[in-house]
This record gives structure tokens, sequence and C-alpha cells, in this order.
């Protein structure tokens, strides 16, 4: 029986114990915490956010690239609004009374009792103007903003620009945009959105029944102060960045430069480029579809997304796998007649170079010395392995960075495919061999790279065999904090002492007579490099250069690609070597390149004529097919002036030419 009494007791106890809870949180809730009460009284209290200033976007050296200037916004509370004046409304923000009728409408249909926008970005002369008569428009009142400036106007594809949110983001973001609000689209802005936005500020405006506001709830107690984003402060440099932008313009191509020891984007061109500004303000729109509808497609990253062979500039990495390998050392000696034969089919080479060693074949550029090494890669083991050491080179191949991302902090970057052997033999059948993919071996056929991967490898060479990721933040925030994955070295697997050969015939395709961009060479500063001609079945052939300064401990290695400059050295290298100048010296001597001086280069005009407006032409002769005569493949030249009048022969085959 005392058993039984003892647990009655214990029950009815615990029965109390949890009304008492429950009351002690009813009593919390409705007297105690003013935040349910905020929460139960929407119809009441309003929220009313204070946007907070962007963070403002610097070169490495702090100046200036993308900052802050005030707009207005008008906004409405349909349910506030009492008749009035309605036409001097819209002569001072410059609408029709059909628009006003419209965004009106539209007002009410989001909402009758909350504030939306109903006129964005006025002026400061147009918000002066109506500040002075909004006392004439119940139910209207002006929320002040901020939107970009740009005071340079250039890197409009690497900084990206702001626009409305759309339904899709403001449910990705989880309520923290809302209708009317910006956000990145692109670029830095993008890929930094979360940093650059900041924090919105509140305040709880109560109302009373008649919906007349009766100042911040309990005195701003649970108001909150917008916080403004965080700086950036770019690994750019904006002298350099300018004037590779000034030497591409009304080219098609790209510049991309690297500082070598930290993985740091100095210059990221995309040309052709826009100003930035014409994304702001309330003509962007319209601008917007202008800049879209531009054919030659100044929103396309090429320094990401631009897939390219990368033609002899592949050269100084296959020797670099070579010699790693075993499979060739510095003096190992190729003949060089003219041509490399693969059965009955000969491969034209622009040189008759005799025996040639390293040094002298990246200086010149041999094909035939490139194609030799490749062979030699392809049978180490047989023959009949073939397959399985192409394999092995093409792994060897992607720890360079080629085949994939190279996983830079921006929005959209490709990584073009690598192929392997299966590729291969599923376009080939399985009885390919060398003969058939030989032109990868001079960079041409099935490999593509991106101008980025190109000056990485670059920069991979000038640090003697490793690479930490290319990324365009050097720091955010005062702390200057980074992701520590930019600071991780990435070994590519080849010895330090391979590099001294290869960068021996680098500096010499810049700093001697036999090199192919001797013209390019800079006073007092040991630039190594490597020219390129890429084919272009489109018209006139790619111009490229990658390269590095000054040999020992470098500052920048650089690739740059104009598209119809015809050969390495007519524009490419000399706009490396440039900007190189500019970066290294902080000054350009005016010296002159192929006879021509640096504004000469800037005014010459390589955009290609529209695809609509060139005539129709007879198909060209596929000049890698097999000549069964047993005599050189012909050659197809065509006469290719550079700006200066100067006339050089460039091929139209599948080879490169330097």
């Amino acid at each position: 029986m005392n058993q039984l009494f003892n647990r009655k007791y214990i029950i009815q106890g615990l029965f109390v114990l949890l009304a008492l809870i429950l009351l002690g949180r009813l009593f919390y809730i409705q007297v105690a915490s003013d935040k349910y009460f905020l929460d139960a009284n929407n119809n009441a209290l309003r929220k009313k956010f204070i946007y907070p200033a962007r963070g403002v976007i610097t070169d490495r050296n702090g100046k200036v690239l993308a900052q802050n200037q005030p707009t207005y916004d008008l906004m409405v509370t349909p349910n506030e609004v009492v008749p009035f004046d309605t036409l001097s409304l819209c002569n001072i923000i410059g609408i029709t009374m059909e628009d006003f009728r419209k965004k009106f409408h539209k007002a009410v249909v989001q909402s009758k009792y909350q504030a939306s926008i109903f006129q964005k970005l006025l002026s400061i002369q147009t918000y002066a103007t109506l500040q002075e008569r909004m006392a004439n428009y119940k139910g209207f009142e002006v929320q002040k903003r901020t939107i970009r400036y740009y005071p340079d106007s250039i890197g409009g594809q690497l900084l990206g620009y702001i626009k409305e949110v759309n339904q899709t983001e403001i449910e990705r973001h989880r309520g923290y945009y809302k209708p009317g609000d910006y956000i990145g689209k692109s670029g830095i802005e993008r890929q930094y959105e979360t940093d650059l936005r900041g924090t919105k500020g509140v305040r709880n405006m109560l109302y009373n029944v008649r919906n007349v506001a009766q100042g911040s709830y309990a005195d701003g107690k649970f108001d909150s102060l917008a916080i403004a984003g965080e700086q950036l402060t770019t690994t750019i440099d904006v002298e350099i960045q300018k004037l590779g932008e000034q030497l591409l313009n009304n080219k098609v191509g790209s510049i991309v430069a690297i500082e070598p020891a930290t993985g740091e984007i100095l210059a990221f061109v995309s040309s052709p480029g826009y100003d930035p500004n014409l994304m702001v303000g309330s003509e962007s729109g319209n601008n917007y579809m202008k800049i879209f509808s531009n054919p030659y497609r100044p929103f396309f990253i090429r320094p990401i997304k631009g897939r390219y062979s990368p033609g002899s500039a592949f050269k100084p990495l296959s020797a670099l796998i070579a010699l790693q390998e075993g499979v060739i050392n510095e003096n190992t000696t190729f003949n060089c007649p003219g041509y490399y034969q693969v059965g009955r089919t000969r491969f034209k080479c622009e040189h008759i170079d005799g025996n040639v060693a390293l040094r002298r074949g990246i200086a010149r550029s041999c094909n035939t010395y490139f194609w030799s090494l490749f062979v030699k890669e392809m049978t180490k083991k047989g023959r009949k392995n073939q397959h399985k050491a192409y394999d092995e080179w093409q792994e060897k191949v992607r720890k360079f960075g080629i085949g994939d991302t190279l996983g830079i902090d921006y929005p959209g970057e490709r990584g073009y495919k690598l192929f392997s052997s299966e590729d291969y033999t599923k376009r080939y059948s399985k009885y390919w061999s060398y003969g058939t993919i030989l032109s990868v071996g001079i960079g041409q056929g099935e490999i593509t790279t991106t101008p980025l991967q190109m000056a990485n490898i670059m920069a991979i060479i000038a640090n003697r065999g490793y690479y930490i990721k290319p990324h365009l933040v050097k720091g955010i925030g005062s702390d200057k904090h980074i992701d520590p994955k930019y600071k991780e070295k990435h070994y590519v697997g080849v010895d330090a002492k391979h590099f001294g050969p290869v960068i021996d015939g680098m500096q010499d395709a810049v700093n001697s007579q036999i090199g192919t961009a001797k013209e390019s060479m800079i006073p007092n500063i040991l630039m190594c490099g490597k020219t390129g001609t890429v084919q272009n079945s489109h018209g006139k052939n790619h111009s490229v250069f990658i390269g590095f300064a000054p040999r020992d401990n470098p500052k920048i290695a650089i690739a740059v690609i104009v598209e119809n400059g015809g050969y390495g050295g007519a524009y490419a290298a000399p706009i490396a070597s440039f900007i190189t100048e500019k970066y290294l010296t902080d000054s350009l001597k005016g010296r002159r390149i192929n006879g021509a001086t640096i504004e000469q280069y800037k005014a010459d005009n390589l955009l290609p004529v529209l695809k609509d407006k060139i005539p129709k032409q007879k198909p060209k002769v596929d000049t890698s097919k097999v000549d069964t005569t047993k005599k050189t493949v012909p050659l197809k030249t065509a006469a290719i002036k550079n700006p200066f009048n100067k006339t050089a022969v460039a091929p139209k085959n599948n080879a490169t030419t330097e």
C-alpha cells in the first residue's frame, strides 16, 4: 500500500512540474520577451531594411577598381497613397502616366501594405527636387542605397557586374534577398558576393491602427545597423591591366600574367571587353543587350574559357617530360632535313636545321625535333605498347594543369578534354599509332588549353617544377585572409635539374639571333619565352607567346594570344614584351618592335570580318593527307601582313610554324 501511495504522489508531482514549466514559458513569451511580440504583430510592425555599402575592390597596390556612389529608390506603400497630382510626380522622375499606372499596379499586386520599389536609381538631382515636394506625395518615400562605380572603366569581365536578383537567387540565398535587391552576376562580384554584400540593417517601424508610422519600436531596441561589405584586395596590377586592354583594343584575344612565386594573377585581359560602368544605372538593361548582341562576344571570358591549341608553346612541356623519363638528354640530337616522315607521309618543318639538340630545337622551334621526341616517347616500351606509353605520357601532361580546371577563384572556368588512348581507340579503332596523333607532339590536334593554363605552365617552368593555384584575390577584409588552398604548392613530378636546358632554349628564343622572338628582346632584362602560331580554320592563324622574366628569380609569367595575328613574333611576343617591361621597370622606354612603336600596336585593328560579310570561298586543301609520291607535303601559304606593312609567310596546315 505504501508503494502505491508513493507512486501516486510522484506522478502528481510530475504533472505539476510540467504545468509550471508551460506556464513559465507562456509568461516569458507574452510578457517578458518583446521578441515574440514583434513576430506576432506583423500587421502593426514593419521591417525597413537599411542597405549596407558594398565592399570596395582594389588592385594589389590599393588602387580602387570598384567603389560605391549613392543613389535613391522611390518606394511606395499603396495602402497609404491618397489622391495627389500624379502628373507632377511623373515629370519629376521622368516617366509617363501610362508608366505610372503600370508601376502602381505592380506595387499593389506585390503588397498593399508593404513598401516596394516604384522607380529605382534616381539621380542626385532628381532626389533633391523630389525631397522638396515629398509632403505632396503621401505613401511615397525615398530609400537610399549605393551602386557601383568603376573609376578607371577597365576590367569589365574581370570585375563582373551586379544586377537585380531573380526568384531562383532569392530562394537559393534563403531569404537574404528580396525583390529589387542586387546581387553579383558575374566575375569577382559574383565569386565573392557573400563577402562584398555586407549585412543589411533593420529598423522595426511601429504603425497604429490608421497605418501611421509611430517610429522605431521600443526606441530601437530591436533595430540593427547595416554592416558594410568586406574590402577585396585583388592580385591585379592596375597599370599592366590597363596597358594590356589598350594593346588588345580592336583585337580578339587574351592576356594572363601571373606572379610565379605566389600564383597571384597580375593581369586578366579578355578582348573585346566593355566598360563596366555601362552595366550600372538606368540604362544598364539596354547596354547589356547591346554588349550581348556584339558578334565578337565581349561577355565571353577568354582567359578561362577560350579554347586554343597551345601550338609550339607546348614544346617546352614536352621536352621536360622526355628529360624526366630519360627518353632524351640535353645533348640528344635529331636530324632535321626540313620534314618528318611517317611511312609515305612527310610532315613539313619550316626550317632545315640538320642535326639539332634540345636548346637549339626550342630556340628555333624545330617541328622535326619535337616530332622525333614524341615518337621516341611513344615507342619507349616497344611499338606494340604505344597505347600504354601514350596513357603514361598524357598523365604526366595533366600534372601541368592541362585537361582539367586549375581551380581559380572565378566562376565558369573550363578545363578542356585531354584525350586518353581509349578516346583515340573510339575515334580511330584499335589500330592507331603515333603516326595517327603526331600533331599532338607539337601542341596541335586533340590537345586544347586556355590562356590561364598556358600562363600557369610558364609559372611552373619559372619555379622549376611547381605552381600555386592561380587566383585573383590577394586578401579579404582588414586582415586580408585568403583560402589556404591558394598557398599550397603543386609539384609536377619533374626534377629541378631538367629545367635548365629547357630554359636555355627559351632564353635563346628571345635573346639570340636564331630566336623566333628576337625582335621582342627587352634591354637589360633576360626574358625567356616561346612563340607559337596556331592553326585557325576560319582565317589567319593565331599569334601565341608564353614566357617569363627575368630568368633568375622570375617576377612575371605571361601568356598572350592574339586571334588572327599570324606568327607568334608579329603580335603576341611584342605585346608580352611591352607588358613585362612595364611591370618590371614601371616604365616604357619608347623602343620599337618589328619597326613599330607601342602606340602603333595599340592602334592596329585585327577584328575579323563578320561571317555574313565574308564571300564564299573554295574549300581549302587538306595538307595533312598522305603524299604517296614521298615528296614534301605542299604547304599552302599566303602573304600575311603585320600591322607595319612587313610581310611574312605563314602556313595554313595543321602544324605550328615556330
